[in-house]
C-alpha cells in the first residue's frame, strides 16, 4: 500500500487528498479563519448536551460499589474508580462523537451495539492476503460466519456514498507490543468486506461505495492511517466536520478535572484525611496523598476501557424487509475496502 504526504505552510490553501474515495482536507496549520468543511461546531453550541453528558458518566463512575479485597484493603475504592474512569472514559467518547456528527446533515451514525457477522470467506481472505490485495472485494453479508464483530460507531457519509467504522479508545498505550491490535483490526477489517452488503439489506438500501476502517485514539498519540491508526485530534476529518476535535479535547479536559477530584476525594478517605482541606486541583497534592496516588493508572492500565472486542456466536437479527415500493437502486461495481487515510487526488 503505497504512502502519500504533503505539506502545507501557514497561510496556503489546504491540498485536498483523497481518503479510498472520501475527500479530506489535510490536517495542516493554517490560519484559523480558513474552514475546511462546509459544516463546523463550536464547543458553546453543543456545552449543553456535552455536559449532560459528561454527568452521567461521573456519576456513574462514582456510584460503584466495589467488592472487599483483602490485597488492596481499604484502598479499592481508589482503585475501582480508576478502573470505572478507564471504562467510562471510552463511553463518553464514543457519544460525543455521535452528537457531534450531528453538525453534518450528510452523516447517518449507527450506534445500536449492531453485530456484523464475521464471514468465514473474509476472515480466511485477510489471514491470507496483505491488505491492499483485499480493495475491491465485496462479500455477501449472509454467508456462513464465524462469530461477528460489534464497531463502537459506523458512520455513513450520504453525500459520498462512503462508510467508516469507528472503534474509539480511550488510549492505545495499553495494547503494547501486543497482538490484539492486529486482531482487532482483522475483525473489523473482514466487517468492512460485508458492511456495504449489509447496509444495502438491512438499511433501507444505503449504498456506499467506499469503506474506511478506523482505530481512533483518544489519547491523540502520533497517529498511522497507513495501518488505520487515527488520533482523536484528527477526527474533524473523519467527520468532516471544523472544530469537532477541539470540542473533544474540550470535553477530555472537563472529564479530567472532574475524575481527579473524585480520586483526590477518595484517597482521602483512605488516608484518614477526609476532613482535610483538600488541595486545588491544579496544584500539588500533600506527600500523602502523592504516596497512596502513586502507580495508581497502573491499576486500570490493562483494563483497555472495559470494551474489549469479542467474537460472539453470530445471531441474524431479524431485519425488515426493503419496502417494495421502493426505487431499484443500480449497485455499485466495485467496493474499495480499506483503513481511512487521506490520499493525493489522482
Amino acid at each position: 500500500m503505497s504512502t502519500h504526504t504533503a505539506s502545507v505552510s501557514t497561510g496556503e490553501a489546504p491540498q485536498t487528498l483523497r481518503r479510498f474515495g472520501i475527500r479530506a482536507s489535510v490536517t495542516a496549520v493554517e490560519p484559523p479563519a480558513l474552514r475546511r468543511f462546509p459544516h463546523s461546531v463550536r464547543f458553546a453550541e453543543v456545552e449543553a448536551d456535552l455536559e449532560l453528558l459528561l454527568d452521567k458518566a461521573i456519576a456513574a463512575i462514582a456510584d460503584g460499589e466495589p467488592a472487599d479485597d483483602e490485597i488492596l484493603g481499604h484502598y479499592v475504592h481508589v482503585a475501582s474508580l480508576v478502573r470505572a474512569i478507564s471504562f467510562r472514559e471510552g463511553k463518553l467518547l464514543e457519544q460525543a462523537v455521535e452528537r457531534l456528527s450531528k453538525a453534518n446533515p450528510d452523516l447517518i451514525v449507527l450506534t445500536q451495539s449492531i453485530k456484523l457477522p464475521l464471514v468465514k470467506t473474509a476472515i480466511e481472505a485477510i489471514a491470507g492476503n496483505a491488505w491492499h490485495d483485499l480493495d475491491g472485494i465485496k462479500l455477501d453479508c449472509e454467508a456462513p460466519a464465524k462469530g461477528s464483530y460489534t464497531p463502537d460507531l459506523i458512520i455513513v457519509n450520504r453525500a459520498r456514498h462512503s462508510a467508516s467504522i469507528l472503534d474509539v479508545k480511550r488510549s492505545l498505550a495499553s495494547y503494547g507490543d501486543t497482538s490484539r491490535l492486529e486482531e482487532l483490526k482483522a475483525k473489523m477489517m473482514a466487517a468492512a468486506m460485508i458492511l456495504p452488503d449489509w447496509l444495502y439489506k438491512t438499511q433501507k438500501r444505503t449504498m456506499v461505495d467506499t469503506v474506511g476502517v478506523a482505530i481512533v485514539d483518544g489519547a491523540s498519540r502520533p497517529s498511522s492511517h497507513e495501518t488505520g491508526i487515527w488520533a482523536l485530534s484528527e477526527i474533524d476529518d473523519l467527520l468532516e466536520i471544523d472544530g469537532a476535535a477541539a470540542c473533544m479535547a474540550e470535553l477530555r479536559r472537563r472529564f479530567g478535572i472532574r475524575v481527579q477530584q473524585l480520586l483526590e476525594a477518595e484517597a482521602r478517605k483512605a488516608l484518614g484525611l477526609a476532613g482535610v482541606a483538600p488541595a486545588a486541583i491544579t496544584g500539588v497534592p500533600p506527600a500523602g496523598i502523592r504516596r497512596a496516588m502513586i502507580n495508581l493508572n497502573a491499576l486500570g492500565s490493562n483494563s483497555d476501557d472495559g470494551d474489549e472486542d469479542v467474537i460472539l456466536p453470530f445471531e441474524a437479527d431479524e431485519q425488515d424487509e426493503p419496502a417494495e415500493d421502493l426505487p431499484p437502486i443500480r449497485q455499485p461495481q466495485r467496493i474499495r475496502v480499506g483503513f481511512a487515510r487521506r490520499l493525493l487526488d489522482s
